[in-house]
């Protein structure tokens, strides 16, 4: 059993990863309504950009984060939104960021497929695997 002060360390530690994520995806996103200089912004955006992948990384190694993840369901709305995402994304935008956003989210799109094509992979246990002495119509 855990005990009281292991659980609000926990709990605690939990809650600063959560605010270091979000803290770094506003600062991330928020970069170029806030701060003037080019220089500026591009620290801010991939500083915050690091801060978030760190900490969501991070996140996504708990038991219940990490088997949510590794669900079909999950996978397959990874796969097509992600995808879909980065088909908009290269149709809407110009330039550099046209092909670095549609890059990333195709990559995260790729990463969920690949996710799918490891679970089918792995062999399928039988839950009960029935005798003629198990049956009950035997």
């Amino acid at each position: 059993m855990h005990s009281f002060l292991a659980r609000v360390k926990s709990f605690f530690a939990d809650l600063f990863l959560r605010a270091f994520f979000v803290a770094g995806l506003v600062m991330s996103g928020a970069a170029k309504q806030v701060l003037d200089g080019s220089t500026e912004q591009n620290i801010a955006t991939y500083g915050g950009g690091a801060v978030a992948l760190i900490a969501g990384s991070q996140i996504a190694r708990k038991p219940k984060i990490k088997a949510f993840l590794g669900r079909p369901g999950t996978l397959w709305f990874l796969f097509l939104f992600n995808a879909a995402a980065a088909a908009g994304m290269y149709t809407a935008m110009d330039g550099v960021n046209r092909y670095v956003g549609s890059g990333m989210m195709g990559l995260v799109s790729l990463g969920a497929l690949g996710g799918l094509i490891a679970s089918r992979r792995k062999p399928q246990v039988a839950a009960t695997q029935h005798t003629e002495h198990d049956s009950p119509w035997s």
